[in-house]
């Protein structure tokens, strides 16, 4: 499906981008990844990792804020990954300007210029944050969600097509507790700080997450939110796993942060289906007939 296809990922010097760009380049031939993001020094450090693949990725440097460069850097692709958003849930409660700016504002440039270029499929990354939000990040997500999946009635028949893919904690990724709680261990810490004892999370390996995100670039008609099925367990398991027999303390939820997150709403169960791996919840309006 993506053999002799250009991908352009935004946000694309992340965990998920680097992993994106390794499962591509093992499983397809690509003619072009394009890697689109604002910060310079990640992307001569990711350019430096894939030297002997510079002939296929190609380096961005642009602001999803920034609609004009997007429609630069969306010329002749065929597919989009949208990576980018502000994630840190203090730092959106924080500073709510940006998160709108770059999470529901960035949405609507990517929706845009995707349009106008004639991409054949976009695919928004989402989170569970973003299912009965309490926090800005995920309010701004919900927006975000709803945004791609309501542009395939711009596009129409034969048209871009939008869909989201939604899944928990990315194990591994930088933003994770599990980095954090491998940093204090690693410098000889024998205690480990725990929000709330009662805290769960979701979490995903990002193997299954690029998983996901290529069976959507394979399956979506347009509107489909796709779930994979992933466990929830306590914080403090995890802190015992990562650290057997460690001290723990409790040190409170920060502002926006739940007790336990939801994957879909009861509302949304209505027009889920479930499958093998994950789930597919179907978007309430069928754009171009048929089933």
């Amino acid at each position: 499906m993506l053999n002799n296809k250009t991908i352009l990922v935004t946000g694309g010097t992340g965990s998920f981008g680097h992993h994106f760009v390794d499962y591509v380049l093992k499983h397809y031939s690509p003619q072009k990844i394009i890697i689109y993001s604002r910060d310079e020094y990640k992307q001569f450090i990711m350019n430096n990792v894939y030297k002997k693949n510079e002939d296929i990725l190609r380096f961005f440097i642009g602001d999803i804020r920034d609609g004009q460069r997007l429609k630069m850097a969306m010329n002749g692709v065929d597919y989009v990954i949208h990576a980018a958003a502000l994630k840190q849930v203090p730092a959106c409660e924080y500073n709510p300007n940006e998160a709108i700016k770059t999470n529901v504002n960035g949405a609507m440039n990517v929706i845009n210029a995707s349009l106008e270029a004639g991409v054949k499929k976009v695919i928004a990354l989402s989170t569970d944050k973003a299912v009965n939000p309490i926090n800005l990040y995920g309010g701004t997500k919900l927006v975000s969600d709803k945004l791609f999946c309501a542009a395939n009635s711009y596009s129409g028949a034969g048209g871009t097509r939008f869909a989201v893919v939604r899944y928990g904690n990315v194990a591994g990724s930088r933003g994770s507790v599990i980095p954090f709680f491998q940093n204090i261990i690693d410098n000889g810490g024998k205690e480990l700080p725990i929000t709330d004892y009662r805290m769960t999370r979701f979490w995903i390996s990002l193997e299954q997450g690029v998983e996901l995100v290529i069976k959507a670039l394979e399956e979506a008609h347009g509107g489909e939110t796709f779930i994979s099925k992933i466990p929830s367990f306590k914080i403090i398991d995890l802190a015992q796993a990562m650290l057997p027999g460690c001290s723990t303390r409790e040190v409170g939820i920060r502002e926006g942060e739940k007790l336990h997150e939801i994957m879909i709403t009861r509302e949304d169960a209505l027009h889920a289906y479930e499958y093998k791996k994950h789930y597919i919840v179907y978007p309430h309006y069928n754009w171009w007939g048929g089933k």
